[in-house]
């Protein structure tokens, strides 16, 4: 299991120090919510500000777009140091132009699906993604509680794409998840999971991800 940290629930006053305390911590992703305050009802911060802390560590950054039109920034993105661009099925975008140009600017891929959307829907694109991200909240606000039903939807993206050997594909969830249920989620079949509270709110933040890793052993 790959951690990925959400920057979401991080000090935004010391965003970079705290980007670097989840290097320390072993992160193996960073995660950064992007928000338009129009695709979903909240704003973050752009472009820009992924620029001045991506010299703060070395891995990656998993920039998830909730935003309407990703099309049309994914250049800012690419240029502010991003190394995976999720950006929802659901959004205003044509769906196979903006993974393209994702790719052509050397970055990886992925589609996410809210919690309403059937995980068919990303079914046509798999064979040019890196990744698909699964919430298990409704995107917009951190501190929700997880969705279990979701899982089933895990499972049903992993079966296909085994049926297409898309064998590298990762599966990534978000939302609500911590020590309680990640094991519930490596047994769905996810390979990445973002964690936000559960891993910037803990006493020890190094024995926090080191314990959820163990959970799904």
């Amino acid at each position: 299991m790959l951690i990925a940290p959400s920057l979401l629930s991080c000090d935004f006053s010391r965003f970079g120090e705290e980007i670097a305390r989840m290097d320390k911590a072993g992160a193996d992703f960073m995660h950064l919510d992007i928000m338009d305050g129009h695709f979903v009802p909240n704003i973050t911060f752009g472009a820009p500000v992924i620029k001045w802390v991506r010299k703060y560590t070395d891995k990656p950054f998993d920039v998830h777009l909730m935003i309407s039109d990703p099309l049309k920034y994914i250049d800012d993105f690419a240029d502010a140091g991003s190394d995976i661009i999720t950006f929802h099925i659901e959004c205003d975008s044509d769906i196979q132009k903006t993974i393209d140009k994702i790719k052509s600017r050397g970055i990886k891929a992925g589609l996410v699906i809210k919690p309403g959307t059937p995980a068919e829907a990303v079914f046509p694109y798999l064979k040019d993604l890196y990744m698909v991200l699964v919430m298990t909240v409704e995107p917009g606000f951190g501190g929700q509680s997880f969705m279990a039903d979701m899982l089933p939807k895990v499972a049903e993206l992993r079966c296909e794409a085994d049926r297409q050997g898309l064998t590298d594909l990762l599966i990534e969830a978000d939302g609500g998840i911590g020590e309680q249920n990640i094991k519930l989620l490596a047994d769905a079949g996810v390979d990445v999971c973002v964690a936000g509270t559960s891993v910037f709110k803990a006493d020890d933040p190094k024995k926090a991800i080191n314990s959820m890793k163990k959970k799904c052993e």
